[in-house]
């Protein structure tokens, strides 16, 4: 399961570009891999859209403080903390919506493979 997981948030970042799908994709894939019943493909799919979603966040807060890195002095601060605390204020949202949808598409692979059984 700890390579499903691996791959689930390999693809969650790879494939997170893509609205709503993306991370559905990337939690069918996780829950394929991971095998052993429907639980533990929902499991393997939440915690590949969980580490998703932390990734995204921290990518997200970067940007924030990049861009006050360019604009420079202390007006550039400012708008680099404004931004960079509205996107990390996202840190929860983006776990919670790339968590959940990782768990369906997980449950989405588990009933795939215990059909296919």
């Amino acid at each position: 399961m700890v390579l499903a997981v691996i791959i689930g948030a390999i693809a969650m970042t790879v494939l997170s570009t893509i609205p709503f799908l993306g991370p559905i994709l990337a939690g069918f894939i996780s829950g394929l891999i991971a095998g052993g019943g429907a639980k533990r493909a929902m499991l393997s799919g939440f915690l590949s859209g969980t580490i998703g979603g932390i990734i995204a966040a921290i990518f997200l807060t970067t940007i924030g403080g990049l861009l006050g890195s360019i604009f420079g002095g202390v007006p550039g601060a400012a708008f680099g903390g404004i931004v960079g605390s509205i996107m990390g204020a996202g840190i929860f949202v983006s776990t919670l919506y790339f968590g959940f949808l990782g768990l369906v598409g997980g449950a989405f692979g588990g009933f795939l493979r215990t059909i296919r059984k």
